[in-house]
């Protein structure tokens, strides 16, 4: 782990260079600036999601073509963030842009099934094995369909969540997403803290906390809860904290354990979904869940979600037992975009270059780390990838905690002076490589590590 403030990085301290370096941003920045400054009148903090309020100002994004993204200063980076991982197609793709463009000329909502969300539909059977399917508009409808579907098929109210999972903004999910270190309780039986203000008590009684990693937390929850608990609902790779994958057995053993409970299981892979791989974490790790929510990378950068979920589950949807409901559900455009995403851009040979670029990246960085002797790793997963600024590999949320979260921001900043712009929130977030990034943009992404591992070598 990182050192306390004060010790020196060739003569300044970490905090002392984190202030440079937000001075080179802020120069760049006044347009950005301004644009803050007047939206500060209109939109609620000056952003359109609290997570784009970012030290020290929101960048505002003009375009973005390839693999690239141009704020309104006319900076352009190579762009990693991804949209918190939406951007698997990279911008303005021309399978997106194409079918995208047809569908508006011939309508953009009927509120009506079509074609292409029947083969969407297959496609999602076909790579995460689960063959009945609905559609959401964004990663939180999903998971709160999911645990409706739970509830409604056992007829239980409460629900097991991992501590430090991040399944979307609704009710029973805003529980122990990110909680203190003081408010958590003991690691075998953390306490749920409500995520935010304005989730009531009787929300977070309805929501048990285990912990990442630890079948014995889970086995705890169900025996002291017997034929109370619906399911529970996991990223089966975690990615609300840097990256954290599941050990060996452990997923298998989460689903021996809820079966024997007669309790249901539920993948949150709205962040791995078709970045981990063609088929997910659940096809990576051969785990079939009873419920799978998706969203980010299977719209091709369109507002799109979805749920998964086996015969017998899916049949509380057919019968009415529970309705699964929306609007905009299978919108035109959505689908038109996701059939292009699945049949035109995440191919067995975009995988393949994708998994050059990322084995690049892991190798580099890693040899970089090694060069100057920081206290970190690299884990990655498919197209995702994170630097951990641990010396030892993190577990579990816990673990998490501990990470000094400067190192993070200093390299965000780093990068983004450098032409990359990665997610902001560094120690929680990742990086997505899209299938229109090249070499020469993992060069200049792994030229800027080196800078900033320059800086912190004494450091770490």
């Amino acid at each position: 782990m990182g050192r306390r403030p004060g010790k020196q990085i060739a003569g300044r301290n970490l905090d002392t260079e984190i202030a440079i370096q937000e001075g080179l941003f802020l120069a760049r920045q006044s347009h950005s600036y301004e644009y803050y400054q007047r939206a500060l009148h209109s939109l609620a903090g000056g952003v359109t999601s609290s997570w784009q309020i970012t030290r020290p100002q929101p960048i505002f994004i003009d375009r973005g073509v390839g693999s690239k993204i141009i704020d309104v200063d006319g900076n352009e980076y190579v762009d990693l963030h991804g949209g918190y991982g939406a951007g698997l197609a990279g911008h303005a793709h021309s399978a997106i842009v194409n079918v995208v463009q047809h569908q508006v000329t011939i309508g953009t909502h009927f509120a009506q099934p079509n074609e292409n969300a029947i083969i969407v539909a297959e496609n999602l059977a076909q790579r995460f094995g689960l063959p009945l399917w609905r559609f959401t508009n964004s990663g939180t409808e999903a998971t709160m369909d999911a645990v409706h579907l739970m509830r409604a098929a056992t007829g239980r109210e409460l629900i097991i969540k991992i501590e430090g999972c991040y399944h979307g903004h609704h009710d029973s999910v805003q529980v122990s997403v990110a909680p203190d270190g003081n408010e958590v309780g003991l690691i075998d039986h953390p306490v749920p803290v409500p995520a935010s203000s304005g989730i009531p008590s009787a929300i977070t009684d309805l929501t048990l906390v285990a912990t990442f990693n630890d079948l014995s937390s889970v086995e705890y929850l169900l025996n002291k809860n017997p034929n109370k608990i619906a399911g529970l609902i996991i990223e089966p790779i975690m990615m609300n904290a840097g990256i954290i994958k599941p050990e060996p057995g452990y997923l298998a053993g989460l689903k021996q354990l809820l079966v024997a409970h007669g309790a249901l299981l539920t993948f949150d892979e709205v962040k791995s979904g078709l970045a981990a791989g063609p088929g997910g974490a659940t096809g990576l790790y051969g785990v079939r869940p009873d419920l799978i929510c998706l969203a980010k990378a299977i719209g091709g950068g369109l507002i799109v979600g979805a749920v998964g979920g086996t015969h017998e589950l899916m049949q509380c949807v057919v019968d009415g037992t529970y309705e699964m409901v929306g609007t905009f559900n299978g919108n035109p455009l959505s689908m038109a975009a996701s059939r292009a995403m699945l049949e035109m851009v995440v191919t067995p040979e975009a995988y393949e270059r994708l998994e050059t670029l990322h084995r690049r990246a892991v190798r580099d960085i890693s040899g970089l780390i090694t060069k100057y002797g920081l206290l970190a790793h690299v884990v990655s997963v498919g197209a995702k990838g994170c630097v951990t600024f641990s010396a030892t590999p993190v577990r579990n949320y816990r673990d998490f905690l501990a990470i000094d979260d400067r190192f993070n921001h200093l390299h965000w900043l780093v990068q983004l002076n450098g032409g990359v712009l990665l997610p902001p929130w560094g120690k929680t977030e990742q990086w997505t490589i899209s299938v229109q990034h090249s070499e020469d943009d993992m060069s200049l992404f792994i030229d800027n590590f080196a800078h900033f591992a320059e800086k912190v070598t004494r450091v770490l």
